[in-house]
């Protein structure tokens, strides 16, 4: 089977290098200076340098030639959130078009929208789906033990990405909710730059669980929400990647918090980060939608108020603190 990737970031290099070892792989990026230094190094210096190419992965700068290599195949778009719907206007609307699954997480910025709710609009006659889970893309990459989970109505679309994907180190395990995958992906990110602000600020280890735990709560209620399964949020997509992104020091949402926490400004942790930290972006559409349900996400709603500066670190964690006392369900 033919995979082509769309979008040449870290992850997206990191996927089309494992996929590579069972199946001839294109990884598209729009940068021809970048493909050009990718096919001369044998590797993606600027976002994953440490990891080589294998013998089955070719780059290309030519978006339509990356699409038809996928034709019998599958398409994978590993761009960030805000690049997904451009890329999805520019797929051929032929019933024929390969399957697809994006990898970015959160919603896009201004409409609000989820990842298949785009779809729907922009690209309503593609079989897609969403690929979310636990993953650093370094270990990914490096053949490191990870587990993702694909996630379409169309069930052969799931099997297909299975095929595809899964191998000794890479477990693709399926299901049928998109929607409960995609908000765990989105509202991890702002779970993580919570818990990044708690250690920043060395609350301890009970401060961290109980956020994880409670952002857990607050994940689940506005997935279900929405119209997902609340057991999703109890799988790879909703725990697990919510645990990975809050504790794991690769996390750049959790490094936001952090950086937060030691008084650095926003604007500066994202400029120097050099990668897109989804949850900066995700926070307030997330609890746009949130309040626009009558879901309470008091977590969600302390990381507005503290990346829009009109909370400290400290003092949006003192409120989330002086709130009253309520049954946990």
């Amino acid at each position: 089977m033919k995979l082509s990737v769309l979008g040449a970031g870290a992850w997206g290099t990191a996927l089309a290098i494992s996929a590579s070892s069972r199946n001839p792989t294109l990884l598209w990026a729009r940068d021809v200076q970048q493909v050009a230094a990718m096919r001369l190094q044998r590797c993606n210096a600027r976002y994953l340098e440490t990891a080589a190419f294998p013998a089955g992965l070719e780059v290309t700068d030519d978006f339509d030639g990356a699409v038809a290599h996928a034709r019998d195949g599958l398409l994978i778009v590993a761009t960030p959130m805000s690049g997904l719907a451009s890329v999805l206007r520019a797929l051929p609307t032929d019933p024929r078009a390969p399957g697809l699954f994006w990898l970015c997480k959160g919603f896009q910025e201004g409409t609000g929208l989820l990842g298949h709710e785009l779809a729907q609009q922009v690209w309503p006659t593609g079989r897609v789906g969403v690929l979310s889970g636990p993953s650093f893309a370094q270990e990914v990459a490096a053949g490191q033990p990870t587990a993702l989970v694909a996630a379409s109505h169309d069930a052969s679309l799931c099997e297909q990405a299975v095929s595809a994907l899964h191998s000794d180190n890479l477990r693709i395990y399926t299901t049928d909710d998109p929607i409960g995958v995609e908000v765990g992906g989105a509202v991890k990110n702002v779970m993580a730059i919570a818990t990044g602000l708690a250690d920043g600020l060395r609350l301890g280890f009970n401060a961290r669980a109980a956020l994880i735990t409670r952002g857990l709560a607050e994940m689940v209620r506005l997935g279900v929400a929405l119209g997902a399964r609340a057991d999703t949020f109890m799988g790879l997509s909703g725990l697990g990647d919510l645990v990975l992104t809050a504790t794991g020091d690769m996390s750049r949402n959790r490094t936001v918090g952090l950086l937060l926490a030691q008084g650095q400004p926003l604007a500066q942790i994202v400029g120097e980060l050099g990668h897109v930290a989804e949850g900066v972006l995700s926070a307030p559409t997330v609890l746009k939608r949130a309040q626009a349900l009558g879901v309470e996400m008091p977590i969600t709603c302390a990381v507005v108020a503290v990346l829009e500066g009109r909370a400290t670190p400290r003092e949006g964690v003192e409120h989330l603190m002086g709130r009253g006392p309520r049954t946990e369900r």
